[in-house]
């Protein structure tokens, strides 16, 4: 057996695993020389054939000295090789060399001694380029300082995602030592983290090469309950050949930067929900509706579940009661929402209906003491106080209600009631932020709601004085049949200025009046019976229409910048005649048998309380069974359709068969609904009967 044959045996009982090119000894290039005793050249590798640029045949035999060392330094070259043949050993350091094309380069040597086993010596010198070999130093010593030192974490697993180096910034933020890393798997070393996400990601860089920069991970770490914030990007680590080593990891705490950015986004948020609500609630005078802007507002963005509770007596007027000790506290439901269906509807009381809450309720203790209150984690003895009865305690149990805030409805100094919030859903708890927020939303929206609460009271007033004003029943006068209707504006009832009348007049003539009070509320009202009142003197009379405008007209002039528009008609029974003028008013309609209905000719004339302009009566013959409709521009009148399409409209609701008066005043009001938050109206029809002779 040849020594070939022995080497390989040995190789073939040894573990042995090959280095694919590329490797750190192939960027230095290191080349091997072997001097004999004279110095003259016995071995020469490739790598000294690449690093001075002559090949083996002509080194082979030369000596090192003439070959590779310029005539100035061979004397030092002498005496170092015979300090290591002689005894020294070794030597070490940089020389220059002279390359094959004539140039010199430093080169960094290591020189031994070498004996043979016939005693022969020998001197091998280990040489590569020392530039090369200065900056594999300088990126060697910068790696360790940047792993050591580096502010962040650093770590290396291998191919089995098990660390191999972990520096002590990561060792810092996960709180365990790096003897603790080293050989483990992320699920081993850092058991509290999302250790199976962690890999998975690693293996993914670990199999396709392509990093996975810039992740968000949000955690804490044994011994620190603050939640953190870290940025981790995640690379796979090959050498220069290619071959894949593992994976790298860094690491950065960006918790101040996270929190930060999130309360500047929580900031943001909560400035738009002010903005919205400044925007959504109070877009009517209506309370119902404005308490459901609110309590939609809310849901999601601030509570999953919100109710709008207003006490009984501010409603009602009544002075609230301050001392909840002195009795249950009654409070109206208004409004609730919630963000998707669940038993917490159930458990809130139904809007509309009354609920006397005890002192211990904390919505009373809310609205009694004028305060926020906060239970940011709600526990089952919480309960009680929260619902309204067991049955509804255990509904919200089962909704999963985990905190709990209401704050107070204050406007103008006076409490008007709680803004009711719960979580469920939402895994949050409410914070002192999410009250003040609350609070914020609750005072804006309160000053909408009294608005609505004063609105509503002086508009039942108005109603209340106008229903008392206008005609209970105008009495059915000689020679004719009078129906009419009254319908509050549209969208709230809200009064008006508009009136009829039917007032007997001597004579057994008949005065007919539509009139229309610009503006509404209790003021127009009140306005309007000043005129019903002394239309109804000037009526009794028996003035010409055209003097009574005359004078109604002096009296609206002394109103206070009132102006007022009217119709104003006499019928003569016994003429069958009627006399007929208009003070800025829309013409009536005279409607025959067996003709089509028209407006009447007539000279317009200008409002009552302009002042000045004439107005004049125009005479129309009349006719057993003719018709006069007399209206208001409420019932013409819209923001989204042209006036003369709606008289149009007019004209054909009375075109077709003909109704009992009362049945054509509901077909008139049925053809032409006003719009959502129009004007009110009043109308009035008249048909001339078959003159009846005394007995």
């Amino acid at each position: 057996m040849n020594a070939s044959d022995v080497f390989g045996e040995r190789l073939g009982r040894m573990r042995v695993a090959a280095s694919e090119p590329g490797g750190l000894l192939d960027v230095l290039g290191v080349a091997a020389i072997v001097l004999d005793e004279a110095g003259r050249i016995a071995l020469w590798s490739p790598q000294a054939h690449e690093l001075f640029g002559w090949d083996a045949q002509e080194a082979l035999g030369h000596s090192a000295a003439k070959l590779l060392v310029a005539e100035e330094h061979r004397p030092l070259v002498l005496d170092l090789f015979a300090r290591v043949m002689g005894g020294g050993g070794t030597w070490a350091g940089v020389f220059p060399i002279r390359h094959k094309d004539g140039s010199t380069r430093m080169v960094e040597f290591r020189n031994m001694r070498l004996q043979d086993e016939h005693g022969a010596l020998y001197a091998l010198g280990i040489a590569t380029d020392e530039p090369t070999v200065r900056a594999v130093e300088r990126d060697l010593a910068l790696s360790v300082r940047l792993v050591s030192q580096s502010p962040i974490g650093l770590a290396v697993l291998d191919t089995e995602l098990r660390y191999v180096l972990v520096n002590p910034t990561l060792a810092r933020i996960n709180g365990v030592t790096p003897a603790e890393h080293i050989g483990r798997t992320v699920h081993e070393a850092l058991p509290f983290l999302d250790s199976e996400h962690i890999e998975a990601t690693m293996r993914r860089v670990l199999e396709t090469g392509v990093p996975l920069l810039d992740q968000t991970a949000i955690g804490r770490t044994p011994g620190d309950a603050t939640e953190h914030a870290w940025n981790v990007s995640y690379y796979r680590l090959e050498d220069p050949a290619g071959r894949v080593l593992g994976v790298a990891t860094s690491i950065v705490d960006v918790s101040e930067q996270f929190h930060a950015a999130n309360e500047a986004a929580e900031a943001r948020r909560r400035l738009d929900l002010i903005a919205r609500a400044s925007v959504r609630i109070g877009t009517t005078l209506d309370l119902n509706r404005t308490a459901h802007e609110l309590a939609d507002l809310v849901v999601t963005d601030l509570a999953d579940i919100a109710a709008v509770d207003l006490l009984d007596s501010v409603l009602d007027g009544r002075v609230p009661v301050d001392d909840p000790s002195s009795g249950p506290v009654a409070i109206r439901a208004l409004a609730v929402a919630a963000a998707y269906p669940t038993d917490a509807l159930r458990a809130a009381d139904t809007p509309g209906n009354i609920a006397k809450y005890n002192a211990e309720r904390l919505v009373t203790r809310c609205v009694t003491t004028a305060r926020p209150v906060l239970v940011s984690h709600v526990d089952p003895g919480d309960l009680v106080n929260i619902a309204r009865d067991d049955e509804a305690a255990e509904l919200l149990a089962r909704a999963g209600l985990h905190s709990y805030l209401a704050v107070p409805l204050i406007a103008r100094g006076e409490v008007l009631g709680a803004l009711d919030l719960k979580r469920a859903r939402n895994p949050q708890p409410f914070t002192h932020d999410d009250a003040v927020l609350a609070l914020e939303l609750a005072t804006r929206a309160a000053v909408c709601i009294d608005n609505a609460r004063w609105f509503q009271q002086q508009r039942h007033a108005a109603l209340a004085l106008q229903q008392h004003l206008l005609p209970r029943q105008p009495p059915q006068p000689t020679g004719l049949d009078v129906a009419y209707r009254y319908q509050p504006a549209a969208a709230i009832g809200e009064a008006g200025g508009d009136w009829f009348d039917a007032i007997p007049v001597a004579g057994d003539k008949t005065a007919l009046v539509v009139g229309d009070v610009m503006g509404h509320g209790i003021n127009a009202a009140a306005t309007m019976g000043q005129l019903r009142t002394a239309t109804r003197t000037l009526a009794g009379l028996d003035l010409d229409p055209a003097d009574v405008l005359r004078h109604l007209d002096r009296i609206t002039a002394e109103l206070d910048e009132t102006t007022a528009t009217c119709v104003y008609a006499v019928y003569d029974p016994h003429r069958t005649t009627c006399r007929i003028a208009l003070a800025g008013h829309l013409p009536p309609i005279w409607d025959r048998p067996g003709r089509a209905p028209q407006f009447l000719q007539l000279p317009t004339g200008a409002p009552l309380g302009v002042g000045g302009v004439p107005f004049r009566a125009t005479t129309v013959d009349c006719a057993p069974g003719d018709r006069l409709v007399l209206y208001t521009d409420g019932l013409v009148e819209t923001r989204d359709q042209p006036i003369d399409d709606r008289l149009r409209a007019l004209l054909d609701a009375l075109t077709h068969h003909r109704l009992p008066l009362e049945a054509t005043c509901d077909r008139l009001l049925a053809a032409l609904p006003p719009p959502q938050g129009h004007d009110d109206i009043a109308l009035l029809i008249a048909q001339v009967t078959p003159s009846r002779r005394p007995s």
